[in-house]
């Protein structure tokens, strides 16, 4: 990723262990094959994708993410789409991991980021306080509605008061919330408009 438009340290790549997790075993050859089909030295975020698979899949996957940032290859990692009882049990797995078998201070790793669906139809302020209290970045997918909600006629009226399109302001009401949105687009007129949502 040297060479061309960008430098490796000027992109940052995400990642995530495909659901159902695969357990302790199943994520290290994840995250070693990312690293391998990427041709790279390191991911910056590797997320486990849901929660399902039981609490043992679940510490032994974040184990061994835990241990992927131990050993350089994973900078930073989270889960996505887990729910608070989820959330709260993870919490209980870093103690584990920190008190059990010889564990040190910080050796349960450090939950950095978290994903979940939200926009004015999807609000997860239960999350979002959990998040907010605990210091991790709550991302969220689609900001947009997926774009099923365009025309709403709050919406249109917020965007037409403002002088922005409908994605703008929905992007915006994720940036106000402190939310990171994640929005997708493959058109640029698209992409750099979605970055344009200081002005409202």
């Amino acid at each position: 990723m040297d060479a061309g438009l960008f430098k490796r340290e000027d992109v940052f790549l995400t990642t995530k262990v495909a659901s159902p997790l695969p357990g302790y075993e199943g994520t290290k050859k994840s995250v070693n094959s990312s690293l391998e089909k990427l041709g790279l030295a390191y991911i910056d975020l590797v997320l486990l994708h849901s929660p399902y698979g039981g609490s043992e899949l679940r510490k032994g996957s974040w184990k061994a993410l835990v241990e992927a940032v131990d050993e350089g290859k994973v900078r930073s990692i989270g889960v996505s789409n887990y729910g608070l009882h989820h959330l709260e049990q993870l919490e209980q797995h870093m103690k584990e991991l920190e008190t059990g078998h010889g564990g040190t201070l910080g050796s349960g790793g450090v939950l950095s980021v978290g994903q979940w669906e939200s926009h004015p139809w999807c609000v997860r302020s239960d999350i979002e306080a959990w998040c907010k209290e605990r210091g991790v970045i709550f991302e969220a997918y689609s900001p947009l509605a997926r774009g099923f909600r365009m025309k709403d006629k709050t919406l249109k009226a917020v965007a037409n008061r403002c002088g922005k399109t409908p994605a703008q302001v929905l992007i915006r009401w994720s940036l106000q919330r402190g939310l990171v949105p994640l929005p997708k687009s493959n058109k640029k007129p698209r992409i750099k408009a979605n970055v344009d949502v200081f002005e409202l």
